[in-house]
């Protein structure tokens, strides 16, 4: 059934059918739930989104595709954001150990620092990181994602 059969005029329930998000996500991505680039798990059933008249908007969150926005377009509606696993088979780039830089990132800001990896990863890959300061390890480990060589980003969440 298309998005906007489903999602057409008031159904039966006030809230959205989850189900239907998760058909929806799955054929946006072209890929099954648990599969490498479909989402991780279904959405959570706990969820109680008002229904939605209008066809649901999905599009990629970010250009690493890692999550799927799915927007219900009615006016003061809701948003959320569904994980996606990320393709597997790519090749380690940061070793344990290793030099990095570590870039905090913001809502319109981005803050780097030199840093240690704690764990080995490829693309995509969260791993830990620890700050340096003259060489030697300050703080404690946060979790980044890798982003290119030598390169670890720490997403701020709002």
């Amino acid at each position: 059934m298309p998005a906007s059969a489903a999602y057409a005029n008031t159904p039966a329930s006030p809230f959205t059918d989850l189900t239907e998000i998760d058909r929806e996500v799955s054929a946006f991505t072209g890929k099954s739930i648990g599969q490498s680039g479909g989402a991780m798990m279904p959405v959570d059933r706990r969820l109680r989104l008002n229904s939605c008249r209008s066809p649901l908007a999905l599009s990629w969150r970010t250009t690493r595709r890692d999550s799927v926005s799915v927007q219900c377009p009615d006016p003061g509606s809701w948003r959320i954001f569904v994980p996606v696993r990320v393709e597997e088979g790519g090749q380690v780039i940061v070793m344990r150990g290793e030099a990095v830089s570590i870039s905090v990132v913001g809502d319109g800001f981005a803050v780097s620092q030199p840093g240690e990896a704690m764990d080995a990863g490829a693309v995509g890959d969260w791993i830990r990181v620890r700050g340096l300061k003259d060489g030697s390890p300050r703080g404690d480990a946060m979790r980044g994602r890798v982003v290119r060589p030598g390169e670890v980003e720490v997403p701020l969440r709002n």
